[in-house]
Parts: C-alpha cells; structure tokens; sequence
C-alpha cells in the first residue's frame, strides 16, 4: 500500500510513494503508459479539458507514479520530469527570466549550466552575471532591481563550496527574486532544499535516482508559489520525457537510500585515506573537517555522496593524464551516481571568481558500490604513476 507519510523512515518512502498497487489490481508496479493522443468521453469535457489526463505532453500515469514519489520527497507542491539533467536546468530558467532581466548564477556551477546562459541566454537578452559560491549574505548587494533569480549550486561542482542557502535565499527574497538549486549531489534524501527557503530544486535524475548509468531523465520540483509558472512553462515547452525512462527512474529510485548510503560510506573512507596518501596535496570534500566549508556543510545536511576531487601534489596535466590513464578499475566517463567508479580531469579555466590557488591538477572521482580495498588499490597505482610522470 503506497502513502507519503513524512513521520516514516526514508527507505520506507522511497519504497512506498508514488503509486498505489491497488489502483493496478494489486500490482506493485505502476503501468508504463506509452501515450501522445488521451480520448474524451464527449465534445463538452474536450472543450473544457474536464479530465485529469489530456495529452501525453502533459502528464501520464507513469509520470505522476514518479513526481508523486519526488514531491514526496522534496516536500514540493508540484514536480516535472525532463528528458535530462541538463534540461531540468534550461526549462526553469526559460520559463522564469525574460530579456532585460539579470541572472545571478553560482561561479561554481555545472559547466553546461554556464555554458547555456553564456551563449542562448545571452542572445535572449538576459544580463548574467556570476558571483563568489562563499558570498553568502553578501549577495544583496549584487541584486539588482531586474534581478529575477539567483541559481545556486551546493556543494559546487568540481570544487565542493557549499553555499550558504538560507541567507542567500533571505536576500533574493527580499527583493522579490526567486532561488533555484542544483541538488543533484545531495538528492533530497541529504539536503532538502524548499525546508531552506530555495523556490525551484533541481535534480538530475540520470545520477542517483536512476543509479545505473543507462537513463537520462532530469527533475524540477517547485514551492507552492512557482508551481504554477513551472508547469505552464513546462507545457509550453514540450520537453517531457519518455515512459520508459520515467518508470526506470521510478524503480532506481526504490533503491536509491541504501545505494547512497554505501556510496557515502565508501567515498568517506577513500577520502579520509586519500588525506594521508603522498602525492595528494588536498581532498575537496565537505563531509571532512579539513575542508573549509565542512562547519557549513554540518549545519545544513545530513549526509554526503559519492563524488569529490582530490589535488594532485603539482606535476600539471602530464601528471593528471598519468593518474588517469594507469587506473584499471576507475572509467573515464562523464556523469557519475552509477554502480561503477568515475573519474574525470578538472578543468577550472572558465571560470572568473572561484578559481581557487590549488597547488596542482585537480582529479574528480565518482566512487561506485566496488570494494573499498580495490578501489584503493587503483588510485595507488594511479597516485604512483603521477608521481613518476612528474
């Protein structure tokens, strides 16, 4: 029997939401409902749409099984699901800012995030402008009377800077703009972003939802008050993803808690041991006390997942190549959230504030549901290849 009580425990959610068995005779799983055309009953309820389901654009069951499951989740009045991540980023943003407005954009976001207001939301006329992931209140004072939304990141992208939500949110508010947030390496199970005054939470649910690196789905989850504006939005657009992307997100997501679980403890452990390997100069972790926003991270989530970066102790790209290239285990594949382990060159030259003063390259490793003693293994033979390369 599915219910969305919030006094029960996560996995037990996560297992339950979204559906419930008995309006498909008792099957545990909801129908995927391959649908474009939705017929009426009669030419009045056509003209009236006077009927929960109209068009498949516009939502199905097997949409409604997962963003009841999401808003669930998130706390959130209303949830759309998109064909990927990065169209969970661009479908809000389209629908919440217009030519002359200003945009305040985190510099530590999700680079195809910057790449898209640099080029198609400057040629619509919106004036971006990026700020310091640390500035916290301080943002007041770059909002100005056209700002119209503040897009956060946290724990930024690459770097890890966690953000100080609820004053950045208490400022944009008082001056009438609305927060959004990239939550995807939180998932609302670690970090909840409506409960922290963030309008519009977005998540790709290609990573840890789905969790098994064959699905790209993106998910936007709105407050009461930007439900509406995201919808009509959301319809206007037509980037609605297909069923069975939305029903194989669905049933990752039965098992996302205790996957997260074991990527955070994994990760926890490589991280800890990574501080104490030669040849590594920093760990950008937020879950460990050397990372300078770990106070910050410790107030406002409950947990951490599985990808940060570590910096290579100096020897430049020949030696980030030679990390990557001696790991047998670690892919070198974009994404992350997937059973298997990640890593991926950093590449900060983009960027205009938060740029950093690290003493070498910069690695991102996405840890997967391996066994911690052979994923240590690999990174050693990797560390040890650097250091010959350097």
């Amino acid at each position: 029997m599915a219910t969305d009580g919030s006094n029960l425990g996560i996995n037990t959610r996560l297992a339950h939401s979204g559906n419930d068995p008995r309006d498909y005779f008792g099957f545990v799983n909801p129908p995927v409902v391959h649908a474009s055309t939705v017929l009426y009953p009669d030419a009045a309820s056509m003209a009236s749409r006077s009927q929960k389901y109209t068009y498949g654009t516009r939502g199905t069951p097997t949409m409604d099984a997962l963003t009841l499951a999401v808003d669930a989740l998130e706390g959130s009045a209303g949830t759309i699901a998109v064909p990927s991540g990065l169209a969970a980023v661009t479908i809000p943003l389209l629908t919440f800012v217009s030519a002359g407005d200003h945009l305040l954009i985190v510099d530590s976001v999700y680079h195809p995030t910057r790449n898209f207001a640099d080029t198609m939301l400057k040629r619509l006329g919106i004036d971006v402008e990026y700020y310091d992931p640390r500035i916290g209140a301080g943002i007041a004072s770059l909002i100005k009377p056209n700002t119209k939304v503040v897009f956060t990141e946290s724990p930024g992208s690459n770097t890890y800077e966690v953000q100080d939500i609820p004053a950045i949110a208490k400022a944009a508010h008082a001056a009438n703009a609305i927060v959004m947030m990239d939550n995807t390496w939180a998932t609302p199970l670690y970090f909840k972003p409506l409960d922290y005054g963030v309008d519009i939470s977005i998540h790709a649910a290609t990573k840890y939802p789905a969790g098994h690196s064959d699905v790209l789905l993106g998910l936007v989850s709105a407050n009461d008050a930007s439900w509406k504006q995201l919808y009509e939005g959301f319809c206007t657009l037509g980037c609605c993803s297909g069923p069975d992307d939305i029903y194989q997100t669905l049933r990752g997501l039965r098992t996302m808690g205790v996957r997260l679980e074991h990527h955070q403890r994994s990760a926890l452990e490589i991280a800890r041991w990574l501080e104490e390997q030669p040849g590594v100069a920093q760990v950008l972790h937020p879950a460990l006390p050397s990372h300078p926003d770990h106070a910050l991270w410790k107030r406002d989530f409950c947990g951490s997942s599985g990808v940060f970066s570590i910096v290579l102790n100096g020897g430049g790209q020949k030696a980030q190549h030679a990390f990557l290239d001696a790991l047998t285990i670690f892919g070198l594949g974009y994404s992350w959230g997937g059973y298997e382990s990640l890593a991926v060159p950093v590449f900060l030259g983009d960027r205009t504030i938060a740029k950093g003063a690290y003493s070498g390259p910069l690695i991102r490793l996405q840890i997967g549901l391996e066994d911690v003693e052979d994923l240590k293994a690999d990174i050693s033979r990797g560390l040890k290849a650097a250091a010959e390369a350097g």
